[in-house]
Parts: structure tokens; sequence; C-alpha cells
């Protein structure tokens, strides 16, 4: 798939909010606890539609290449979100999580404002996961632009 940019994300997805934003479903390969709360599992979460293979995709191949074991220690089980409807932090412009176009893993390791310097996510331990994502022609911006490592979006820069 060629995602768009992200100029082109309203053309592509539609409007931020809109039903198709939260009526892919992606059927995790692996269980995922919820970053804020470890305790809380989950196995699914909503995504758009268009996006929802790839994100699936994702997953199965990080699973296929890393085995369960690795994927708790590195933390790529910690999921920080995917749909949310909100501005950019910081901006007036739409989120790409307002369109349901992104996941956010392990944020706390990961920090928005964090470089290659601090973000786990940075790390050489990580390279085949990045590889994954970009497989599905996803972008990270921790890798782009160095900064916002947690995060990985069906839209480019």
């Amino acid at each position: 798939m060629t995602w768009p940019t992200q100029a082109g994300v309203r053309q592509f997805y539609g409007e931020p909010g809109s039903p198709a934003c939260t009526t892919g479903m992606v059927d995790l390969a692996y269980p995922m606890r919820i970053a804020w709360d470890k305790s809380q599992v989950i196995r699914r979460f909503r995504c758009h539609e268009k996006v929802a293979s790839a994100f699936q995709a994702v997953f199965a191949q990080t699973l296929d290449a890393y085995g369960i074991d690795a994927i708790q220690r590195l933390g790529l089980d910690l999921f920080g979100g995917c749909y949310n409807y909100r501005p950019m932090r910081g901006s007036n412009a739409w989120s790409m999580h307002a369109w349901g176009i992104a996941v956010d893993l392990d944020p706390e390791r990961n920090q928005l404002k964090w470089g290659r310097d601090r973000a786990v996510f940075a790390k050489p331990d990580y390279e085949r996961f990045w590889q994954i994502v970009e497989g599905q022609g996803l972008l990270s911006l921790g890798r782009a632009r160095n900064y916002d490592w947690m995060h990985f979006q069906a839209a480019l820069l």
C-alpha cells in the first residue's frame, strides 16, 4: 500500500472522527498491556479500516521475528493507543490519531520529545521492528525526525 502524505490525509482517509476511523479492527498476534495500566490486557484495537491489515501484519511479523519473551522484555507489548479524536499536541492541526492511522507503543520509555539519545526504541534491539513497520510502508517519526519514537503512522511526511 502507498500511504498519503500528511497533507493528503483528509482526502485519502476522510474526515477525522468519521465512522471509517474506527471500523477497522486489528486482531493482535499477541496480548498487549495498556501502557498506563499494565494490569489491563487487550487482544484487539480499533483503527481506520484502510490501515487495519497493515497494522495487523506489523504485530504478526513482530511475533515471528522476536517471540513473545523478547516482545515483553523490549516493551513491544505496551499499547499506548491508536484512535484518539484530538489535535496534535501544541497545534490546531489534527493528530494522525484522529483518523485512527497511528499507533503508540511504550510511551513511558519513548516520550514525545525524546531523541535517539534517550528513547529505547532507537536502540539496535529494535532495528528489526522498524524494518517490519517500514515494510508495510508505515512511517516512524523517530527514525524520520528523531522525536516521538513511540509512534508509527500510515501517512508519510
